[in-house]
């Protein structure tokens, strides 16, 4: 008969002289000096970076990393960093730079990155309190700490993520089987008869406005409602949702037999930082009893704001609220958490394993409320940049970076060369053209830009046009910064121009 012992390959012996793999206590001494030693050189190109990005190509790139051979390892920790150095760190984008101004990243706390190095070397597992303990803690004292400052009321809950596509998600996932129990019961009580939950779920909607996330869109096509389920919401012309055309797409989701199962408003859309106006959408879906989900992954940065936290009016009564503290808390990715007002809600995301979160078990597990098991400590970069800088701070950084918009748009505004292509954003983003430009143009002025390495910018569309964007999210860049961004995308677009 086999034994385990049969099973079990052969034991490979390992030298006492061999320099330890694994961090531990015979590893300490190492792990310091590594750490150290990364440290010295990643500090070394943070204070010689002189462009946010050298503009290279995939073509450029792919060669190198394809021909190196996972399968040998090189001699040491310092020639494999040496590796990565001309793989990835020569070539890296530095979001640091004052003239990275293209998308939603951040320059990051200090004391976020210090509590990183926390982090990954404990290798904290937030899943359950047996994994984590004072880690469960300091999470659950943060999420109570966010929902204070939205003001979801005392039965508030929620859980970290990984970012806001899963935290919408999430929230999205509540609101569907919130609206099917509501069906389920509504025709039992009328009918006296069961209902199964997949018969409803056709029938389920979402309302957004068209300048929501993409993964609204996504989130209907993964909980199996299908993209159609997603009802598109007019906007103003300030890229706002039309709170009476919200109403009117209600009453006609109800005449047409469907059920409107969740509003998600923006506070931060990622082209036009435009806040929906919450408080009027807010008692729309009180009124109609929707879930209302409100998508702050971009405005977030607005509860600790010293001088807009105004635009946030309605959010508190928000039944989920989507917020990205690695946009405007300036932390490390990944860092988002989605709040809930009414902790029961979260279970429906809750399942017991006997070997993990039995249901008999009295201690806190936020496994329980989360769509993830293992799950990194992310939260205490928040902590450490909260207890280090504190909440004024973080929204005084923020401000500026909204500031610095109002700036850029009206120094575009003022210059015959540009044209803007939204009016003032709430937040921190600036849309524009050259004058004169077709969209051709737009696309070579700003690929010259990037393979010059002199600056970063983003694009989209508005109105089915090309237009560029500045998305200012880094407190330290001033105009100075971004002017010769500006008068760079004039000289590549004037010379798109004379070339086609």
């Amino acid at each position: 008969m086999l034994t385990s012992a049969d099973l079990r390959p052969a034991p490979v012996p390992r030298n006492r002289t061999d320099p330890p793999a694994l961090l531990g206590r015979d590893s300490a001494a190492a792990y310091r000096g590594l750490v150290a030693d990364v440290a010295g050189r990643l500090a070394e190109r943070f204070a010689t970076v002189e462009r946010p990005w050298t503009g290279a190509a995939p073509a450029a790139l792919a060669p190198a990393v394809a021909a190196v051979d996972l399968d040998r390892p090189l001699e040491s920790f310092e020639a494999a960093f040496d590796e990565v150095g001309g793989l990835y760190l020569d070539d890296a984008v530095w979001f640091h730079h004052p003239r990275y101004l293209a998308h939603l990243n951040c320059p990051v706390a200090l004391p976020a990155v210090a509590a990183e190095t926390v982090l990954a070397a404990v290798n904290t597992s937030v899943d359950t309190w047996d994994q984590s303990a004072g880690g469960t803690l300091i999470e659950q004292r943060l999420i109570d700490w966010t929902a204070g400052r939205i003001g979801l009321g005392p039965d508030a809950d929620g859980v970290f993520t990984s970012g806001g596509t899963q935290s919408n998600l999430h929230a999205l996932l509540l609101a569907r089987d919130e609206a099917v129990e509501a069906v389920l019961l509504k025709h039992r009580i009328e009918t006296g008869t069961p209902m199964r939950g997949v018969e409803v779920l056709p029938r389920l909607r979402f309302f957004a406005s068209p300048h929501s996330h993409f993964s609204v869109v996504k989130a209907a096509r993964l909980l199996g409602l299908g993209e159609d389920a997603v009802v598109t919401v007019p906007a103003d012309d300030w890229f706002r949702m039309n709170p009476a055309a919200l109403d009117a797409a209600i009453e006609t989701c109800r005449e047409q037999g469907n059920v409107p199962a969740a509003v998600v408003a923006t506070a931060g859309t990622t082209d036009f930082g435009s806040v929906d106006p919450l408080g009027s959408i807010a008692e729309i879906a009180a009124a109609h009893r929707v879930w209302f989900h409100v998508d702050a992954a971009y405005g977030c940065g607005l509860l600790v704001s010293l001088a807009h936290r105004d635009l946030l009016a309605g959010v508190e009564a928000a039944d989920s609220v989507t917020v990205d503290y690695h946009k405007s808390f300036f932390q490390p990715v990944s860092s988002s958490a989605l709040l809930v007002r009414d902790r029961a809600s979260l279970r429906h995301v809750t399942h017991h394993a006997d070997y993990l979160n039995p249901a008999e078990g009295a201690v806190p597990n936020q496994v329980d409320k989360s769509l993830q098991t293992t799950r990194r400590f992310d939260a205490l970069k928040l902590w450490m940049t909260l207890r280090t800088l504190g909440p004024d701070a973080v929204g005084a950084m923020f401000d500026r970076v909204c500031a610095l918009a109002d700036e850029a748009w009206d120094w575009l505004a003022s210059d015959p060369r540009f044209e803007v292509a939204a009016p003032p954003s709430q937040l921190s983003t600036v849309l524009f053209r050259l004058a004169g430009a077709d969209d051709d143009a737009h696309r070579r002025a700003r690929e010259a830009l990037a393979a010059s390495g002199d600056g970063m910018v983003a694009a989209t569309r508005v109105e089915g046009r090309i237009a560029l964007k500045l998305t200012l999210l880094n407190p330290e860049t001033v105009l100075d910064d971004v002017v010769p961004v500006l008068e760079a995308l004039a000289r590549h677009g004037k010379t798109a121009r004379e070339a086609a």
